[in-house]
């Protein structure tokens, strides 16, 4: 019986990985958005976006599987509630990631503003969603409170994308609109 659960985790674990692999995607794609305005890569995040919620709806159900059949206790049950925790923040990320996105692409470019301060925080949160998973998955300790500790690295991020924001509105106050949404897609990313 122990096989069977072992092996039911084992899928919830690859499900996981898979899951966040394609949040990384997405946050990639929404950069590139961002970086780019490119139209086609929106495709590709409604896509990803389906897959991600297909993704969601098939590790929830695992999880109520385990829950129902195997009756876990004690670690167990805690690996599982944090599984179904998770996976309803990487939707959410996911949902973030195609926001940016759909912003981005109605967003008239603003001439002279430099994006390098949303650049390093979009690597940042994406090394940030692809490390979480693999600490989950590990059970790894110590790559969790490293992933807890850079959470202050995008939140100052954010700061300095804001505080660029602010500086090229009051320079450039004719894409105040445009620079808005981009603080919106840096408040996104924080999240």
């Amino acid at each position: 019986m122990r096989n069977r659960f072992d092996r039911q985790l084992l899928k919830l674990n690859q499900e996981m990985i898979d899951m966040g692999s394609l949040c990384e995607e997405m946050i990639t794609a929404a950069a590139k958005i961002v970086a780019t305005r490119d139209k086609e890569l929106m495709d590709d995040i409604v896509t990803m976006e389906e897959e991600i919620n297909q993704k969601e709806r098939d590790i929830e159900r695992i999880c109520m599987k385990l829950l129902m059949q195997q009756q876990p206790v004690a670690s167990d049950l805690r690996v599982i509630s944090a599984a179904m925790k998770m996976v309803s923040d990487m939707e959410r990320i996911g949902d973030q990631a195609a926001d940016i996105a759909e912003i981005v692409i109605h967003t008239e470019l603003m001439d002279g503003y430099n994006s390098a301060h949303i650049k390093k925080m979009t690597k940042a949160v994406s090394k940030m969603v692809t490390e979480s998973v693999d600490a989950f998955v590990g059970s790894n300790l110590e790559l969790a409170q490293d992933v807890i500790n850079r959470d202050d690295e995008v939140d100052d991020l954010f700061i300095e994308v804001n505080n660029d924001l602010i500086k090229y509105i009051t320079e450039n106050p004719q894409n105040a609109s445009a620079a808005l949404d981009l603080m919106m897609t840096s408040k996104y990313l924080e999240r």
